[in-house]
């Protein structure tokens, strides 16, 4: 197994099997970050996770969780809460200020770098990047950044 350096005249992945054991999941290096290849790579099971002035790193490590939103469920203890709550659950109704948000520089630093944050804002302009936003009363509270890939929730970003 070696760290694949990836084109910038292919969209083309190796296989996630491929990926190092050590670091978990590192699989490539390089490419860009255009709608193309980030679909291509969520598809796959790969994202893009590096730090401000480091080259892009491709990652698909083991185990990796993922969610499929067709077998939610969601409790009636929990539904009581979120019926009983102060807080309001919205979808996509503030993706620039929750990606913000996820961004903002904190003491420990962000893996969210410009590019990052332009990348998913193309995504969300698609319509393959969702936001869901926490509200109290009319302050945003928290949030998180999201795509679906063929019907599966894959987290990214979180405030």
């Amino acid at each position: 197994m070696r760290l694949v350096q990836l084109s910038r005249h292919s969209i083309a992945f190796p296989s996630p099997e491929g990926a190092l054991r050590e670091p978990n999941g590192l699989l490539a290096l390089g490419g860009d970050l255009s709608p193309a290849r980030l679909l291509m790579a969520y598809q796959h099971g790969i994202f893009p996770w590096f730090s401000p002035g480091d080259p892009i790193l491709w990652w698909s490590p083991d185990p990796r969780a993922v969610l499929w939103p067709e077998k939610f469920h969601l409790s009636r203890s929990m539904k009581r809460f979120h019926n009983a709550s102060p807080y309001r659950v919205t979808l996509n109704y503030a993706f620039d200020r929750v990606i913000d948000g996820c961004a903002n520089h904190r003491d420990e630093g962000t893996w969210i770098t410009r590019g990052i944050e332009e990348a998913y804002r193309r995504l969300h302009e698609l319509g393959h990047a969702h936001s869901i936003e926490v509200w109290r009363d009319q302050e945003l509270v928290g949030g998180d950044v999201w795509r679906l890939a063929g019907g599966a929730v894959l987290r990214r970003i979180d405030v």
